[in-house]
């Protein structure tokens, strides 16, 4: 598909902003998709991991699986969250890695970041941190993870192969890529890639 028919990318990230802000302040909100600790049940997370978070590192957790399903993470290892929202995954991740691990989350809203930032400091949570970035030019080093991890992202951007791209980048030779995400095996018409509501509902 040619660049010139594709979506456009500010709108849809403008649009995608203004629905996880509105997570972020009002997590009990009406939404299309489902959130917080019933969310983390059924996509088969660790029950006693969820149990032992504070409401507010789950509540906004809006993810579509569950990226620790076929690998678990292994202590000490440099973990970065893609899209990391309210840092779920990322204090999910913090309690596998443990003290000698690092777990950044990047994120662009910044109501998300906030509330990722003022959790972790609540927990003490010193392995992690969150930086406001995009995930086609993440504000990471390169070669600096053992693990990149996504739930429910990459399908929200345009430009998949600059994600991989970063993705590729930021990871150590070696690297494990764990994410969960919304695939379309068909054929989308070009007027439904153009329309934004499409992507973002």
């Amino acid at each position: 598909m040619s660049t010139d028919t594709m979506v456009n990318a500010d709108a849809l990230r403008e649009d995608v902003k203004q629905k996880y802000r509105d997570v972020a302040l009002d997590p009990n909100g009406d939404y299309h998709f489902h959130t917080g600790r019933p969310l983390a049940k059924r996509l088969g997370y660790d029950d006693a991991v969820v149990s032992a978070l504070p409401d507010s590192a789950v509540e906004s957790f809006a993810g579509v699986g569950n990226p620790f399903f076929f690998r678990s993470l292994e202590a000490g290892e440099k973990i970065v969250d893609i899209g990391s929202g309210s840092g779920f995954d990322c204090f999910v991740a913090a309690s596998s890695v443990g003290p000698t691990g690092r777990v950044v989350g990047v994120d662009m809203t910044d109501e998300m970041l906030e509330k990722s930032r003022a959790t972790g400091r609540s927990m003490r949570q010193d392995n992690t941190e969150f930086r406001k970035g995009l995930i086609e030019d993440m504000p990471v080093e390169d070669g600096w993870a053992d693990v990149v991890m996504s739930n429910g992202v990459i399908n929200l951007c345009p430009d998949k192969a600059a994600v991989f791209a970063e993705i590729n980048r930021v990871l150590r030779p070696g690297g494990h890529l764990q994410f969960a995400d919304i695939a379309n095996g068909k054929t989308v018409p070009e007027a439904a890639v153009q329309n934004i509501d499409l992507w973002t509902a």
